[in-house]
């Protein structure tokens, strides 16, 4: 076999090789705090938050307020310029006691697929509200990890109104297991589950803490947030089930500290949130799975070699 023949066998295998390496599947979660219009027309918020969220294949972004979806668009396609893949994003309706504010989720075309989304009914418990912005509930499917469908669940508590929500969150999670008949199931976002609001003694009764095979991953003593004057885990994700547990890279729960990774200024963190990101990564298909993938491939391997082997040595 000529040189150029033997480039182009190493050229195949090194891209077969690429997809057999495994990096995960990142879901992220960020208070991006009062994201509209006005904050993403600064240039460097939106060139940082376009760094932050590209790390992730799905992305759940809370305190939105874009009805018009403007804001949204520029990130989008901020993102979409910014690297090989292509993102959309699915928004749930204006919420809150204005009306105006909404969940988010940016997710990779390529890794993601939306299955379906269901906005959770506005609640009352007599004459009070059960959740100060109701869950926007989405169902994904992707390809490339090990667990294949799960559903996220979003929740952004009022603070003082903590542990209430905390704990209707799990009427959530039944009514959503039972609707769609899934199991795979993460509840994520500011959750306020520290620092005064939820405590060790008062959630001893809550149901999303006591219930057996609910699994808390960002850890009490971590700190999701931006400034000096707080030390608290605010922003978590609970994990329902040992199977989606076990789908799930040990010890990748973490707080993205993006001050630290980017050598930058707490100012300019601020000027996006006082909340850093958390993220979390599920475990890819396993070598073996990759391998039934990738076997119709290796077996005409040989053939192409001889094809190759077969045409004329180039005389440049």
């Amino acid at each position: 076999m000529g040189q150029n023949q033997r480039q182009w066998v190493l050229l195949f295998l090194a891209f077969f090789g690429f997809l057999s390496k495994s990096s995960g599947f990142r879901i992220c979660s960020y208070n991006v705090q009062d994201f509209n219009v006005s904050k993403i027309s600064d240039q460097r918020v939106l060139h940082l938050l376009t760094k932050i969220v590209s790390r992730c294949d799905v992305c759940l972004l809370q305190e939105v307020r874009d009805l018009d979806g403007k804001a949204m668009k520029m990130l989008i396609s901020s993102l979409n310029r910014y690297d090989e893949f292509s993102y959309k994003y699915v928004a749930s309706k204006g919420l809150g006691v204005e009306g105006d504010e909404q969940y988010v989720f940016v997710y990779r075309t390529k890794t993601a697929l939306l299955v379906d989304k269901y906005q959770y009914p506005d609640t009352k418990m007599g004459s009070e509200e059960v959740f100060s912005r109701e869950p926007f509930i989405v169902h994904f499917n992707s390809s490339k990890t090990e667990v294949g469908d799960f559903v996220l669940i979003p929740l952004r508590v009022e603070p003082l109104n903590a542990l209430k929500e905390l704990d209707a969150l799990y009427d959530v999670l039944a009514e959503i297991k039972k609707k769609w008949n899934v199991e795979n199931v993460l509840l994520l976002g500011d959750f306020h589950a520290d620092c005064g609001y939820v405590t060790r003694t008062n959630r001893r009764d809550n149901r999303l803490f006591s219930t057996l095979g609910l699994f808390w991953l960002i850890r009490d003593d971590a700190d999701t947030t931006v400034t000096d004057m707080t030390d608290c885990a605010y922003d978590r994700f609970v994990v329902h089930g040992e199977k989606f547990l076990r789908a799930i890279e040990p010890l990748s729960a973490r707080v993205f500290n993006f001050r630290k990774k980017y050598k930058i200024k707490r100012a300019e963190v601020l000027k996006i949130s006082d909340h850093y990101p958390i993220e979390v990564v599920l475990k890819e298909k396993s070598s073996a799975q990759q391998q039934v993938l990738l076997q119709p491939f290796l077996l005409i391997l040989p053939l192409i070699s001889m094809a190759l082997s077969t045409l004329p040595e180039s005389t440049t």
